[in-house]
């Protein structure tokens, strides 16, 4: 791993958490779009650090990669005193997926997926660093995200992607966006985390799998996406990934901010 892919990392680590801010232009020189979810709890004592450590990776601390994160609350610790207000039995699903694909003992929280092909302890930075130089070095599909509008709680976009290579190895890759929100606070009044104010970034409300496209194939088309019409548009974002069937490799990503309309 280049020694200063390292020193940028330890650099976010070491650094004071921000407030999250979602990117409104892509960023310069083509940097490598990575996936980073987290599957997280607010009724996990051990899930603050990686919120935590999410939260740093949002601001962006690597400048040759383009790091796009997921928050992803699974209700498997509901039971436990505390009801995550965040949480969806569809994250649940999902990380189960991964135990499956991956060939784990069992699902965890907190537990980091980077780019659909590595999983560790969310809060283990050594790990998460090694798993980021790997993806880097991965080829991706290009995605566009334009024309981000809400209104009345639907969010309206252009979505565009690069041809799957005729040379990829799968048949067909799907399309995946989600509806997150930049930040999320909450004040824990029981169970592991009982008295503790917990912050999160890139919480995901609304993920759902939109197209399927083959091999040599591009995608264009204008998307329509219906969320809680109560979320403030100034804290949402819109991301959007490929990802290879069953859950496998994620080949290309991309995140914009929602623009309310006028």
């Amino acid at each position: 791993m280049p020694i200063t892919f390292s020193l940028f990392l330890l650099a976010a680590l070491l650094a004071s958490p921000e407030p999250a801010r979602p990117r409104t232009d892509p960023p310069p020189n083509s940097p490598t779009p990575i996936l980073v979810e987290l599957f997280t709890s607010e009724g996990c004592s051990s899930c603050p650090p990686a919120d935590q450590f999410l939260q740093k990776l949002d601001q962006q601390p690597i400048p040759q990669a383009d790091l796009v994160v997921l928050s992803e609350h699974v209700d498997y610790w509901n039971h436990d005193g505390w009801k995550d207000p965040y949480s969806s039995p569809l994250y649940t699903d999902r990380q189960a997926a991964y135990v499956r694909r991956l060939s784990l003992d069992s699902p965890y929280t907190p537990q980091m997926v980077v780019d659909g092909v590595t999983a560790f302890v969310g809060s283990n930075t050594d790990l998460a660093a090694k798993a980021l130089a790997k993806a880097m070095q991965a080829p991706k599909v290009e995605i566009r995200l334009s024309s981000v509008s809400v209104a009345s709680g639907t969010l309206r976009a252009h979505l565009e992607t690069g041809a799957l290579p005729a040379t990829f190895h799968e048949r067909k890759t799907e399309i995946y966006v989600a509806v997150a929100l930049n930040f999320a606070e909450s004040q824990v009044a029981r169970g592991e985390n009982a008295g503790h104010t917990l912050t999160h970034a890139s919480v995901v409300r609304t993920l759902r799998k939109i197209a399927t496209i083959k091999r040599g194939d591009a995608f264009a088309k204008d998307i329509e996406i219906t969320f809680d019409p109560g979320a403030d548009p100034r804290n949402l974002r819109l991301i959007a990934f490929l990802q290879e069937p069953g859950q496998g490799r994620v080949l290309g990503a991309a995140e914009q901010a929602v623009a309310p309309a006028p």
